[in-house]
């Protein structure tokens, strides 16, 4: 059963950006009455700050908040990637050393600026590592690797796969190793996942849902249960328009990486752990492209296990843009959530969204 964190006695429910009655009114939460200074002590000044700043929480409000972790991971990218075309040169940053630039600022920005600045603990954004989220990131590796197999299995089956070799390369690739030993690739392959999984999925998920879900939360209409709902769908759709430049991408592999963002986002809020999003997202890239050699969201890898061809209907296969393009992948996306609540029963003793995504425990 996961832990229900609570909100501190700092912590209060929506933090839109906007100044609560007792703020409007120049008074401090609860009191019934106006503070020392007062309204005219405040004054215009006194409401100008409480735009930008939660009083009760003692920290920025939402909008102000984002703002910040998006100058702290910029900072970052310009920081390490001026470090890198320094010692490395500038060639390598095109195509995959940019994304890598990426994961290092998101994964050390957001949660940074979360500590920092939001006064989240870490845990706060999916991150406590215990044995539950260990066994949780198992599953998720698993689930990974048995859903794109589904689906090559039935590509085989119906002759719309068919392997033409074994180990191969891709001159022309996404990510191109040259002449590196196929073991190295392979690895290089699996560690650029893990950055593409952690980073996505601690924005997407741990970050912006969760975040998401508090705001919404305070909302007397709406409570924490409808937020995270909301929150999930939303960050879905952003899911998908972020892959929506993607070569060959297409209105239904949007549609389907949306689709994906609520089965990823279904694996954080049933267990208010990254543990099985990361492990799916990993596991997915890992084995729809270097395994089986398809794209992935229309990227290709430069070394697969298996050497691949495609010629069934791009609509059901995805055609250039991978399995996520087609309506095939719609199989391992109902089999990937019913297996998804299977676990969440059996390792959580029930399936609920944890009211703890939007309810945060703030730092002292």
């Amino acid at each position: 059963m996961a832990d229900e964190r609570g909100p501190d006695e700092g912590a209060s429910g929506l933090d839109d950006g906007t100044p609560n009655e007792d703020e409007r009114a120049g008074t401090e939460p609860g009191s019934g009455g106006p503070t020392t200074q007062g309204a005219g002590g405040r004054g215009v000044v006194g409401h100008v700050v409480s735009v930008f700043w939660n009083r009760r929480e003692r920290r920025l409000r939402l909008p102000w908040r984002f703002a910040v972790a998006a100058v702290l991971v910029g900072l970052l990218v310009l920081v390490v990637g001026s470090v890198a075309v320094v010692a490395l040169g500038d060639a390598w940053i095109d195509g995959a050393g940019g994304q890598v630039l990426s994961f290092v600022g998101m994964v050390v920005g957001l949660p940074a600026a979360s500590y920092l600045v939001g006064r989240r603990r870490i845990d706060g954004l999916g991150l406590g590592l215990d044995r539950q989220w260990a066994r949780d990131l198992g599953f998720g590796l698993a689930l990974g690797m048995v859903l794109p197999t589904l689906l090559f299995l039935v590509g085989v089956a119906a002759g719309w796969v068919t392997i033409t070799g074994v180990v191969g390369t891709t001159p022309d690739a996404f990510l191109v190793f040259g002449d590196w030993p196929v073991s190295l690739s392979l690895l290089a392959v699996v560690l650029f996942f893990v950055g593409v999984a952690v980073s996505e999925e601690l924005f997407v998920r741990g970050y912006l849902l969760t975040n998401l879900a508090e705001a919404l939360g305070g909302f007397d209409r709406i409570g924490p249960r409808l937020a995270i709902g909301l929150a999930t769908v939303s960050t879905a759709g952003l899911f998908g328009l972020l892959h929506a430049e993607n070569p060959n991408a297409t209105a239904l592999s949007i549609a389907n990486i949306t689709l994906f963002g609520v089965l990823l986002g279904l694996g954080y809020v049933w267990t208010d752990r990254l543990g099985v999003p990361i492990g799916l997202h990993l596991a997915w890239n890992t084995v729809v492209g270097a395994v089986y050699g398809f794209p992935v969201s229309g990227l290709t890898i430069g070394v697969t296990v298996f050497e691949t061809e495609t010629s069934g209907p791009a609509l059901l296969t995805g055609g250039a843009f991978g399995p996520e393009g087609g309506l095939l992948v719609l199989l391992a996306l109902v089999v990937g959530t019913g297996l998804t609540a299977w676990w969440v029963r059996r390792a959580y003793g029930d399936l609920a969204l944890r009211e703890s995504v939007a309810v945060p425990t703030l730092r002292e």
